[in-house]
């Protein structure tokens, strides 16, 4: 991942593969999935985007069926 070598990898120095893993799992949770916007997604976070499609799939399952 382009985002993640760049944003992350290769602005860092780790002291071992433990703090990498550290390091890197923070970074995908913190800001991947809570803050970058995704094309894909139509520009919203991971996160807000699932928010999103929750709330639309409650509202749909509580709505009377039309007959």
């Amino acid at each position: 991942m382009k985002t993640l070598k760049y944003e992350e990898v290769f602005r860092s120095e780790y002291r071992d593969l433990q703090e990498a893993h550290r390091s890197i799992r923070e970074f995908l949770e913190k800001v991947y999935n809570e803050k970058r916007l995704h094309s894909a997604l139509g520009y919203l976070p991971p996160t807000e985007f699932e928010a999103n499609l929750a709330t639309q799939q409650n509202e749909a399952a509580t709505r009377p069926l039309s007959v």
